[in-house]
């Protein structure tokens, strides 16, 4: 490998590349680290080089040399990820994009960038012409357009516009292949899937289109509730009224209270709560709701001072294990997906049974046009057996889990890769360079 390696960087003059050992360390995690379980399997696993490609141009060099030298390549956003996406599992070159930053345009209701951006810079500039992005992580500080789509779903503003592989949240992308020739290939419409949230296994992305929204001035609000499932049911009848425009519900019991240290005097001890990101104009119909459900509005902030200092979008989905985390490594978490049948008694079921040991977070969003729980459930990790058994529980009684206690893409979320993704990787990807060993089904054909 180190004569492979040699050859490669001689053949990328020009184009920064890193071989100091602890910055090529630093640049081969995620944040896997919420995983226990992940910790031992993705432990020493680290990349030879980082290669910062400046444009598309040094892109298409650097796929050359990875395809000419038969050299793995793994591609990195910002490696806000949590599954060890980003992680390489047989060495080779990082390719870390966060150079690519150009907004290459913005008009009303589109935008084309680079796959480098970071979230909030786009969004920063979409708002100049009242307009902002539909979906992001809560992340979005640090988190890149193109980590997004390549390992992310949904998130903030989900609950208005679903998720990232809802038809029409992603326009465009532009993709190199790793070839001994690369070449460019323009993704629209429904193709987009076939690199949509592939963990960077079939293509290089290198620009990306994407549908914008209304930017409404967003108002932030935290309701308190003393029953849980009262909580809940606030939460989901706020998602389910079509006309209050919304970008965040999110659901915490109380136990969860503790980790929120910069808003923990706006909630009662014991009390449960609900973060709500909503449009300035819908606030008139909530004290209503509020009232319905028997809970109390503890902290509210008009649009123009919610844009300052705390954030509660920085409290919601897998923020809240970040939170958690850093005053008590020994929690770690689930991803699970509720039915959507609208009675939440699956999420009654599972809140009683667990207890503290799983306690409940919920995010409101929309899948296939319905309003459904997921839940992000912070969970108090004992041994892997015992984390498998609270698995096989959800599981068994009609929870659908996304495990993120696995770097295989078929054991997490997918339970099978798209086919089309498949046919996809065969074109772009021939010599089965791309983020090897992320997948049962490539990683058996690229061994045999």
């Amino acid at each position: 490998m180190t004569r492979k390696l040699d050859a490669l960087i001689n053949s990328l003059e020009g184009i920064e590349i890193i071989t100091d050992s602890s910055q090529v360390a630093k640049l081969s995690q995620d944040y896997y680290t919420f995983s226990p379980v992940l910790v031992s399997k993705l432990e020493g696993k680290v990349g030879d080089i980082v290669v910062r490609p400046a444009n598309e141009a040094e892109v298409l060099k650097v796929a050359a040399a990875c395809a000419k030298h038969r050299i793995p390549v793994t591609v990195r956003g910002a490696g806000t990820g949590n599954y060890g996406q980003c992680v390489p599992l047989h060495g080779g070159v990082i390719l870390d994009m966060t150079r690519l930053q150009e907004i290459l345009w913005v008009k009303p209701g589109v935008a084309r960038v680079e796959a480098g951006v970071k979230l909030a810079a786009l969004d920063k500039k979409t708002r100049e012409i009242g307009w902002e992005i539909r979906l992001a992580p809560s992340t979005y500080r640090t988190a890149t357009i193109g980590g997004f789509i390549a390992g992310g779903s949904g998130g903030i503003g989900s609950i208005q516009y679903g998720m990232l592989a809802d038809r029409g949240n992603i326009l465009a992308l532009r993709v190199i292949t790793v070839e001994d020739e690369p070449r460019a290939i323009a993704l629209r419409g429904d193709d987009v899937q076939k690199v949509n949230h592939a963990w960077g296994i079939n293509g290089i992305i290198t620009e990306v289109e994407i549908p914008l929204g209304p930017a409404y001035p967003w108002a932030e609000v935290i309701v308190t509730f003393d029953d849980f499932m009262a909580a809940a049911k606030f939460g989901q009848a706020i998602g389910n009224a079509d006309g209050m425009i919304k970008k965040l519900i999110s659901v915490f019991a109380s136990s969860i209270s503790q980790y929120f240290h910069a808003v923990q005097e706006y909630i009662p001890e014991g009390s449960h709560s609900v973060f709500l990101i909503i449009s300035e104009p819908s606030l008139e119909f909530l004290p209503a709701f509020v009232e319905q459900y028997g809970g109390q509005i503890t902290y509210k902030k008009p649009a123009e001072e919610a844009a300052k200092g705390t954030h509660l979008a920085e409290f919601s989905w897998n923020h809240t294990t970040l939170l958690a985390r850093s005053v008590d490594t020994g929690i770690t978490y689930l991803q699970s997906l509720f039915p959507n049948d609208g009675s939440l008694q699956l999420v009654e079921q599972m809140y009683n049974y667990f207890g503290d040991e799983v306690m409940m977070h919920l995010e409101f969003f929309r899948v296939n046009g319905v309003v459904v729980p997921g839940a992000l459930q912070l969970v108090r990790y004992t041994t892997e057996e015992r984390l498998n058994e609270i698995i096989r529980y959800h599981e068994q009684h009609g929870v659908s889990i996304a495990n993120p206690h696995t770097y295989i893409i078929e054991d997490s979320g997918r339970k099978v890769i798209d086919p089309e993704q498949l046919k996809f990787k065969e074109i772009v990807d021939p010599y089965g360079l791309m983020n090897p060993g992320k997948s049962k089904v490539i990683q058996f054909h690229t061994q045999n």
